[in-house]
């Protein structure tokens, strides 16, 4: 274990504005979406990439990426960078270099992680000589040039100064082959019998085949285990808490994200299913629970939020969802960044704000943007689609659509609109003032196109005080 006091600060470290947005010196006004480039290509290092980003016990917002001589993976001479802020992401510090060495060594794809109790701040990252992850060999045998490495640094100073080590030994089965820890933020659990537990993942690789896992630990950080790999088809992965004491892992898959959840705090999963309300294009992404410590009958303990680039095939158009029920559905979306984009991280400011850190513009900037709540413009509300028991084309019917308040306020009236296939016609209806957790059924007069047969799919909009929820049904229409 060696103690790296002295940090480089590096003449890359200006914050630029952004054809995005706008780097601001005060906090941002309520619905107000900002961004400021962190890093710039060339300025500092030929290239950047793989956002990482957390807030600490402190509030300090803190973002860790790679500085790379190309834009290929380990193996590769890259370094591991940081930059913090201590006003909530608005300005930000000098960048650090956490690790660095000659080559071939080369360290990557950081993983930022907060132990809530201690305050300890850990950052994991991949360490290779010869071999990166597809050439990786089997083994754990930590000086050996040909394995790729378990490393991680840690700070007890909020990201000051940084100590390492390796734990390639305690969580690598020397039956696989390559592996590394999966970037973007780990988690801590909240609730329950695994309280305290702290989980990062990891994308494996066994006979030839991609696996996810979760790493935990149990002691603030001395003893690391690896839970059972979940697969094949894994791969950059994340996990997020829930409500009802389950963690849900959510996995890189194209066209859509894969999920899995453990009822033993991330040691073992349940087999991989598609979720299609999460296009993909086999990209990193991140998914977070709003507010961790809020019990079960609290409705903000319900609420995560994802960010991904929602393409079934490019790297484009990044986009914010949330869910208002463990992730069960996605009512709400919102475009950050429409043009090329990647990778993306969430976390939660000091501010009850968002922090998102991107890669833009074909991984020429990484990209911080902050965004709140009024901002996504959504509301959290079940919508649950009925139609009648026979549905005929070239009749006139009525579709039930229940509308259920999920926020922790009251909404005043609204209304609800079905979306519906060309040449069909419904109308819009209203709906009443509903207190959180009260639900109301409206009854929308729909005509079905002569000539339909099949399955169509129906999608009901749920507006209210300038705020909108969603939910789809496909429904089947006989002649």
């Amino acid at each position: 274990m060696q103690r790296n006091v002295s940090v480089a600060l590096l003449c890359a470290a200006l914050l630029v504005a952004t054809a995005t947005g706008t780097a601001h010196s005060a906090s941002p006004a309520p619905g107000e979406l900002t961004s400021q480039d962190l890093t710039v290509d060339g300025v500092g290092s030929p290239h950047y990439r793989i956002p990482a980003l957390t807030t600490s016990v402190k509030g300090t917002v803190l973002a860790a990426y790679d500085a790379r001589p190309t834009l290929g993976d380990l193996p590769s001479n890259i370094s591991v960078m940081l930059r913090r802020s201590t006003d909530g992401g608005v300005t930000w510090q000098p960048q650090q270099v956490i690790r660095k060495d000659a080559a071939p060594k080369g360290y990557g794809d950081p993983s930022l992680l907060v132990d809530r109790v201690t305050g300890r701040i850990f950052l994991f990252y991949a360490a290779s000589a010869n071999q990166g992850f597809f050439g990786s060999g089997t083994g754990n045998d930590e000086a050996d040039p040909d394995i790729i490495q378990a490393d991680y640094s840690y700070s007890d100073d909020d990201g000051l100064t940084w100590a390492r080590r390796r734990i390639t030994k305690q969580i690598k089965d020397p039956a696989w082959a390559g592996m590394f820890a999966a970037s973007g933020e780990g988690i801590q659990v909240r609730h329950g019998a695994y309280r305290g537990r702290l989980i990062q993942q990891y994308a494996v690789r066994i006979n030839g085949a991609n696996y996810a896992a979760s790493a935990y630990n149990d002691d603030h950080g001395e003893t690391w285990k690896m839970g059972n790999p979940v697969g094949p088809g894994g791969d950059e992965n994340k996990t997020v808490e829930l409500s009802d004491g389950r963690v849900m892992l959510n996995n890189r898959s194209k066209p859509y994200r894969t999920i899995a959840y453990s009822t033993d705090g991330g040691v073992d999963y349940t087999p991989f299913v598609q979720d299609t309300q999460l296009t993909d294009p086999a990209d990193n992404a991140s998914v977070m629970r709003y507010n961790p410590d809020a019990p079960p009958s609290n409705p903000q303990s319900s609420w995560l939020l994802f960010s991904n680039t929602e393409d079934p095939a490019a790297r484009r158009n990044l986009t914010v969802k949330m869910s208002c029920d463990n992730g069960r559905t996605w009512p709400i979306r919102k475009v950050v960044d429409p043009g090329a984009a990647a990778y993306s991280t969430l976390t939660r400011l000091p501010d009850g704000r968002l922090g998102l850190l991107y890669e833009r513009a074909d991984y020429q900037h990484i990209t911080y943007a902050s965004f709140d709540l009024k901002w996504l413009g959504g509301t959290c509300a079940d919508l649950t689609i009925t139609p009648p028991t026979a549905l005929r084309a070239g009749t006139s019917t009525e579709v039930t659509v229940r509308v259920v308040n999920r926020m922790d306020v009251r909404r005043g009236p609204g209304t609800v609109d079905l979306t519906v296939p060309a040449g069909w016609t419904a109308e819009q209806v209203p709906v009443p003032a509903m207190n959180p957790g009260q639900g109301a059924n409206v009854k929308v007069p729909v005509t079905v196109a002569a000539g339909t047969s099949g399955n169509a799919t129906l999608t009901a909009r749920y507006r209210t005080g300038g705020l909108q929820a969603s939910g789809s049904r496909t429904v089947t229409v006989t002649p």
